[in-house]
C-alpha cells in the first residue's frame, strides 16, 4: 500500500506562520516506521536541510511512529512536517491507546527509550488530544535558534 500523502501551500491570504508543510499517512504496521523515515528525509532534502537536521528528524520521526505502532490501537498514523520561522515541528497523529506517552525508566533495557531520545534531541515534545475519541498527537520541535535550519 502506498502512503497517501498530503501537501498544504501557505495561503498568501492570511498571515504567514508556516514557511513549508508535508504530510503523509502511512497503515500502522511495524514496515511502516521506516517508510516514515524515507519519506521525512527525502522532503527534507528538497527542503535543502542539512544532513545533521535530517538526521535529527529521522530519528524523532522513526522514535514518534515508533510508538504510535506499538502503543496504540492504531490502524493508520500520519505524520507531519512543519516548518515554521522559528521551529521545525515533527507531529505524529494516532488513533489512541491506552495512557498518555510518558517518559519511563528503562534502566539497561533496549526497549523503551524512544521518548527520552526525543527529549534528548528537541526544544520541546509533547502530546495533545485531538478532540476525536482517544486519538492524539505527539509532537516534537526542533528551535531554528539552536542551529536547526532548512
Amino acid at each position: 500500500m502506498s502512503p497517501r500523502v498530503m501537501q498544504q501551500r501557505p495561503r498568501t491570504d492570511v498571515l504567514r506562520h508556516d514557511v513549508r508543510r508535508f504530510a503523509f499517512e502511512l497503515p500502522a504496521r511495524t514496515e511502516s516506521v521506516s517508510r516514515a523515515r524515507r519519506l521525512a528525509e527525502e522532503r527534507l532534502i528538497l527542503w535543502g536541510c542539512a544532513p545533521d537536521i535530517r538526521d535529527t528528524v529521522t530519528l524523532i520521526v522513526s522514535e514518534l511512529v515508533t510508538n504510535a505502532v506499538v502503543h496504540t490501537a492504531s490502524r493508520h498514523v500520519v505524520c507531519e512536517l512543519r516548518e515554521g520561522e522559528e521551529q521545525l515541528r515533527i507531529a505524529v497523529r494516532d488513533e489512541g491507546g491506552l495512557g498518555d506517552p510518558r517518559i519511563r525508566d528503562c534502566g539497561e533495557e533496549e526497549r523503551g527509550r524512544g521518548l527520552v531520545l526525543v527529549e534528548a534531541l528537541s526544544h520541546a515534545w509533547g502530546a495533545d488530544s485531538t478532540g476525536h475519541g482517544t486519538a492524539r498527537v505527539v509532537w516534537a520541535e526542533l528551535a531554528h535558534g539552536m542551529g536547526y535550519t532548512c
